[in-house]
């Protein structure tokens, strides 16, 4: 074989035989490990027991090539994966690349091909990674705060339907005005730039739906803006909070020069073009892990390594693989309420 055939050859190959490849013939990575900044946390003691929380704790030898840890306080040992999304992937070794093509936004069978894993892996992988963002640089609100909510299409997507003809990608409910053919999302934005997406119920919210998205976030000496929606003057009176409405029908979009909504009307603009365009729209099952993923590359878009703080934020959360195991069940309680 000639120079431009082998050059032919190896570009034929998925990436992550390219990389192995070039660690092969030149002993250097071509990506960072993700993976040793978790260990590194431990060693540092920057992290505490995944059981206890506790920073006693030291080393306890080797498990499967990964570090092994034994907690003085609760007497009880772990890796540096334990209660991580990390536990329960069995091909460690390609997370790194994994992380790569998700931060490029690659599809399913993209990632796939050039990982040569299978499509269901891909997917699992990829929520089990947006499970653990739920919870993640959650601040509090505070200033002058926008809260409005948008509406997705009910999607059924990835899922054969029986006993009704499949909707076509995209399509508009089939009943008029706001219905329980619509999903509703609560988004509140500060601005300082703390902002939040919540899955909040079908069809019209309700002054509850608005306290389980940011009734314990919100400071007392903030000042709400929204649009006229009866449900947030219900809240900001129970909150004590100082409310500014602001009605698009009477043509009221700024008040006072500084009140407004449009950082939320713009947020839903975004994130919706973002989830058609990327991925042609996604399962309303799924809805929550892609607004926690767009709000955190917003949180990280000025970072100079967004892998590197989104592994880092998200192997400190240990609730993750109990949401991954839950999403159904919040589903079906999702759906429930509008019965």
């Amino acid at each position: 074989m000639d120079y431009q055939q082998i050059l032919s050859a190896i570009r034929a190959l998925p990436s992550n035989q390219q990389s192995q490849l070039i660690v092969e013939l030149t002993g250097k990575s071509t990506t960072q490990d993700f993976l040793l900044l978790r260990r590194e946390q431990l060693i540092n003691k920057q992290v505490g027991c995944p059981h206890c929380s506790s920073h006693k704790f030291y080393r306890y030898g080797k498990d499967k090539g990964s570090f092994r840890f034994k907690c003085k306080e609760c007497n009880r040992t772990f890796t540096e994966h334990t209660g991580t999304w990390v536990a329960g992937i069995h091909k460690k070794e390609l997370i790194n690349d994994y992380l790569e093509l998700m931060h490029q936004e690659k599809s399913l069978d993209k990632i796939k091909v050039s990982l040569n894993i299978n499509k269901k892996t891909a997917f699992d992988w990829r929520h089990k990674i947006l499970s653990s963002l739920e919870d993640v640089q959650k601040d509090t609100f505070n200033g002058i705060v926008e809260s409005d909510e948008t509406f997705f299409l009910q999607s059924d997507k990835g899922k054969k339907q029986y006993g009704r003809k499949a909707r076509k990608r995209g399509g508009s409910s089939s009943k008029r005005g706001i219905s329980n053919d619509q999903v509703a999302v609560i988004v509140t934005s500060d601005r300082k730039g703390t902002i939040d997406m919540k899955v909040a119920t079908f069809g019209r919210i309700t002054k509850a739906d608005i306290e389980n998205a940011i009734g314990g976030r919100i400071d007392k000496d903030s000042i709400l803006c929204t649009d006229g929606h009866v449900s947030y003057k219900g809240f900001a009176k129970d909150k004590q909070l100082s409310l500014v409405v602001l009605r698009a029908d009477l043509k009221q979009h700024v008040k006072n020069g500084i009140y407004h909504i449009q950082n939320v009307n713009s947020l839903h603009n975004r994130v919706k073009k973002w989830i058609d365009s990327t991925f042609w729209g996604v399962s309303t099952k799924y809805l929550q892990n892609y607004l926690n993923w767009y709000r955190i590359q917003q949180t990280f878009k000025n970072s100079l390594s967004p892998e590197e703080d989104l592994v880092k934020c998200s192997t400190m959360d240990m609730l993750t693989m109990d949401r991954f195991r839950t999403i159904s069940d919040k589903y079906q309680n999702l759906i429930a309420m509008q019965l």
